[in-house]
C-alpha cells in the first residue's frame, strides 16, 4: 500500500471524523455542563460589587466554553474533507496530462476529470471493486495505475478488449482481423516536438477521434519489459500481434509514434483502471480547450 495522496486523505478523514465524533458525543456535552455549572455558580453569589462580580463570571464562562485548538479544527475540517473523499473516491478525480502521448485530442497541461464510476465502484484506499457498473469499450479513453510502475497514472485508449486480437502491422491498426481504418485530415503542429504531423481521423468502436501519425518513418516496436501474459504477444519487424488476455485491456496513445502503450509494456489489468476520462476543465495555457472530448 503506496503512501499517495488518497491513503493520506483517508488518515485525514479518520483522524477528523474521530475528533468530530467525540465532540458531538462526550466533549460538547461536557462543556455545556461546565457552562451551566459556572452560571449556577454566579447567580447564587450575592455578595461583593455587581461589575465585578460580571467580570469575573464572564471570564469563567470563556473558559467553559473554551475549545481546544486540535478539536476546533479536526471538527472544522471534518465536513470538508468527508466531501472531498466522497467525490474523488466515487463521483469524478483530477488529474494532469504529463506528455504528448495522447495529442491531438490531449495536450501536456490539459486539467482533466475522470469518472470514477464507470466502470465500477471501488473501495478508497483497497481498491476492490463492489459494485459492477459496466465495462471499458473500445474508444474509451481511460486513466490506469501503468502496470510497470502502479504509483504512476497513465492516461491511453482503449483498442483491444478481452478475448481480442489486436495487430499493429506497418503502422495500421487491426481488430479481429478487420483494419481500423483511418483517412488523412491535416497536418497538426506538435507544440511538444515543435513539429508538424499528419493528423487522421479514426473510426474506434463508437467513437471517431484524431491520432496522429507519420506513415513514412519506421517505427521499431518491441518489448521493454517481460511483462504478463508476454507469450500471447508476437513481435515482429513490421510491428506486433497480440491476443487480449480475459480481464485486460491493449491500450494506445492517440499519438502513435510518440506513445509507449502497450505494444511496449503489455496489457492493463482490470482492477488497475481508475476511470474513463472525459472532460477538460483547465488548460492554463489556452483556455480554449476547456470541455468534454471523445
Amino acid at each position: 500500500m503506496s503512501w499517495n495522496f488518497a491513503l493520506i486523505l483517508f488518515i485525514l478523514l479518520l483522524v477528523t471524523g474521530v475528533i468530530w465524533g467525540l465532540d458531538v458525543a462526550v466533549w460538547r456535552r461536557r462543556r455545556r455542563q461546565r457552562v451551566a455549572d459556572v452560571m449556577a455558580h454566579y447567580d447564587a453569589i450575592a455578595a461583593g460589587p455587581a461589575e465585578v462580580v460580571a467580570q469575573e463570571r464572564e471570564r469563567a464562562l470563556e473558559e467553559a466554553r473554551h475549545v481546544p485548538w486540535w478539536i476546533e479544527y479536526g471538527v472544522s475540517f471534518f465536513p470538508v474533507i468527508l466531501f472531498v473523499f466522497v467525490l474523488r473516491s466515487f463521483v469524478v478525480e483530477p488529474f494532469r496530462i504529463p506528455s504528448g502521448s495522447m495529442l491531438p485530442t490531449l495536450q501536456s497541461g490539459d486539467l482533466i476529470l475522470v469518472k470514477k464510476y464507470s466502470y465500477g465502484m471501488r473501495l478508497p484506499v483497497l481498491d476492490r471493486k463492489v459494485i459492477e457498473t459496466g465495462q471499458p469499450a473500445r474508444g474509451d479513453v481511460i486513466v490506469f495505475r501503468y502496470p510497470v510502475e502502479p504509483e504512476v497514472d497513465y492516461i491511453k485508449r482503449v483498442v483491444g478488449l478481452p478475448g481480442d486480437e489486436v495487430a499493429y502491422l506497418d503502422k495500421r491498426l487491426f481488430v479481429n482481423g478487420q483494419e481500423i481504418k483511418h483517412e488523412r485530415a491535416d497536418e497538426y503542429f506538435e507544440p511538444d516536438r515543435m513539429l508538424y504531423t499528419t493528423r487522421y481521423q479514426e473510426h474506434l468502436g463508437d467513437v471517431d477521434h484524431s491520432i496522429l501519425l507519420d506513415e513514412r518513418n519506421y517505427q521499431a516496436l518491441g518489448p521493454i519489459t517481460n511483462f504478463p501474459f508476454r507469450d500471447q504477444c508476437e513481435y515482429a519487424r513490421n510491428g506486433v500481434r497480440c491476443k487480449v488476455p480475459e480481464g485486460h485491456y491493449f491500450v494506445m496513445g492517440d499519438n502513435r509514434d510518440n506513445s509507449q502503450d502497450s505494444r511496449y509494456w503489455g496489457f492493463v489489468p482490470d482492477q488497475n483502471i481508475v476511470g474513463k476520462a472525459f472532460f477538460i476543465w483547465m488548460n492554463f495555457s489556452d483556455l480554449g480547450r476547456i470541455g468534454r472530448f471523445d
